[in-house]
């Protein structure tokens, strides 16, 4: 019976340090997932940072603190009231990507490090957007966005924080503002309607007052190209006239009656011409002696084949 005590002593002695070593075991090696890091504590107090992997504890005297993810993660800003700077109300609501880059400041620097970005991004919007005109706000959501994301991630870098990106999802003015805005919007429309209007009658009247400029250009051309040609016809004819008053004053020298008749029966057919093209002679009844005006031409005649003779012999 003693042996048999004394073994069962023995086997609940191996039990308890089998079951001592296995709580060891468990105390002193931590294995870290992969996107995560752990913090060490000795006696309440942060001594070090576990990577993930296998790592080791001493037991007792250390313990794991927090767990922190390591992740980018995506923080929903909840929708709230912002007054522009003309005094308009809007509706503003944002989501922000922030990233943990220093565990042990993100476990110790701050308390609810998601409630606490949530509340800085929201007091941010409502300073930014606070600052800026309705139709500014509006217009410029790229500008709201740099300007939050340089405010947010400056004032949580205190806390291991790294903020990535800071997006306004939404801008809604109320009702009355966007019934408002629709009626500018038209107006705006309808505004450079009537400005495209305008310049194509201005550019259609610039276009043909250009037309009927040319026009008048061209008539005036034409007008003095017909002067210049009937100057010059007048100057041939009157080379003409001059021409044929020489013919018949060497004829008169020489003695030729019938020079004196061409020229009476010149002017005798220019007479019964202007007679007849007057616009007011509807008759015209004149005492005429063919005979004579005949003769007149027959001496012209006789005149030219004087001359042409002398030039021949010439």
């Amino acid at each position: 019976m003693n042996e048999f005590g004394g073994l069962a002593s023995t086997g609940v002695t191996a039990l308890v340090i089998l079951i001592f070593a296995a709580i060891l075991i468990v105390l002193m090696v931590k294995s870290v997932p992969q996107g995560e890091e752990w913090t060490v504590e000795r006696f309440g107090r942060y001594t070090r940072t576990l990577k993930p992997g296998l790592r080791f504890l001493i037991p007792v005297m250390d313990k794991v603190g927090r767990r922190i993810n390591m992740m980018e993660t995506v923080l929903d800003i909840e929708s709230q009231e912002v007054i522009t700077r003309d005094n308009a109300m809007v509706s503003a609501d944002a989501v922000a990507f922030y990233q943990i880059v220093d565990a042990a400041r993100a476990a110790y620097e701050v308390r609810d490090l998601e409630n606490a970005l949530s509340n800085l991004s929201m007091t941010n919007i409502r300073s930014v957007i606070g600052s800026m005109d309705l139709d500014e706000s509006l217009s410029n959501r790229d500008a709201i966005n740099h300007k939050l994301l340089m405010v947010i991630d400056q004032a949580s870098n205190p806390w291991g924080v790294k903020v990535t990106r800071v997006e306004i999802k939404d801008l809604a003015p109320p009702p009355d503002i966007n019934e408002a805005m629709a009626r500018q919007m038209k107006a705006e429309r309808d505004k450079r309607a009537e400005i495209l209007i305008a310049e194509g009658q201005k550019q259609s009247a610039i276009l043909k007052a250009e037309g009927q400029k040319e026009g008048q250009i061209r008539e005036a051309e034409g007008r003095r190209q017909a002067a210049f040609l009937d100057a010059e016809a007048r100057e041939r004819a009157a080379e003409a006239e001059a021409k044929a008053t020489l013919m018949v004053s060497q004829a008169i020298a020489k003695g030729d009656i019938q020079a004196v008749n061409y020229f009476i029966a010149q002017k005798y057919t220019e007479a019964l011409r202007d007679v007849a093209s007057s616009p007011n002679s509807k008759t015209v009844m004149i005492p005429l002696e063919a005979s004579g005006l005949i003769g007149s031409i027959a001496g012209i005649a006789d005149i030219a084949r004087a001359t042409a003779g002398g030039k021949d012999k010439g």
